[in-house]
């Protein structure tokens, strides 16, 4: 993958693919449909290959080792092997088999969230601690402020009005946020893709 034929075949792809976006014609949608459906399923082999070096490089490992690691690796094994059966046997389409699913990943992603916030607050005390600046008092008091406002302790301000009104615009804030981070990320794909085009990255060359 170092030899200059995969550098060309890289840069003639994505430009390929860019200049099917840009000039419908429909020789470029012929070649770029397919393209992009080669990419998805690579990308949906790399995710099985992945999993499968979690299942069989680290956990199969850890069942030979003594210690509490052993049980949590056994836990998933097994959840892996039931989950993947089941939805062999159902289909992700199944009622039942998505409100399996739901339950088990409801609670994980609420335990996360929880994590999430402990650990922002205890980030933003420390960073209040060494640098004492107004930029770090005022993510301090950002991240108090929206764990309060979203924790439900303020229900109350649906009968006031006006507490309701302020309220509402501090839950726009993350929503600018996020949208600035999306920003970022699309500039930071952008030039990511900019630089393989121009042979400057090279990822596929190991």
């Amino acid at each position: 993958m170092k030899s200059p034929l995969s550098v060309l075949v890289a840069i003639l792809s994505g430009l390929l693919v860019l200049a099917g976006y840009f000039f419908p014609f429909p020789a470029l949608i012929a070649i770029r449909t397919p393209m992009l459906d080669w990419a998805v399923t690579l990308a949906g082999i790399a995710g099985l290959v992945a999993i499968v070096n979690l299942i069989i490089g680290v956990h199969l490992k850890r069942l030979r080792e003594a210690g509490p690691k052993r049980f949590f690796s056994i836990v998933v094994l097994i959840t892996f092997l039931a989950v993947s059966v089941a939805g062999f046997y159902l289909g992700p389409t199944d009622t039942n088999f998505q409100k399996v699913v739901t339950a088990i990943q409801t609670p994980i992603e609420t335990s996360l969230m929880a994590l999430l916030a402990i650990t922002l607050t205890f980030s933003s005390l420390k960073m209040l601690q060494r640098q004492r600046n107004w930029m770090g008092l005022i993510f301090f008091l950002s991240v108090i402020l929206f764990l309060v406002i979203n924790s439900g302790v303020l229900a109350f301000s649906a009968e006031i009005p006006a507490l309701q009104d302020l309220l509402s615009g501090f839950h726009q804030i993350p929503a600018a946020g996020a949208r600035g981070i999306l920003l970022g990320i699309a500039l930071g794909s952008l030039a990511t893709g900019v630089r393989i085009i121009l042979g400057s990255d090279k990822p596929y060359s190991g």
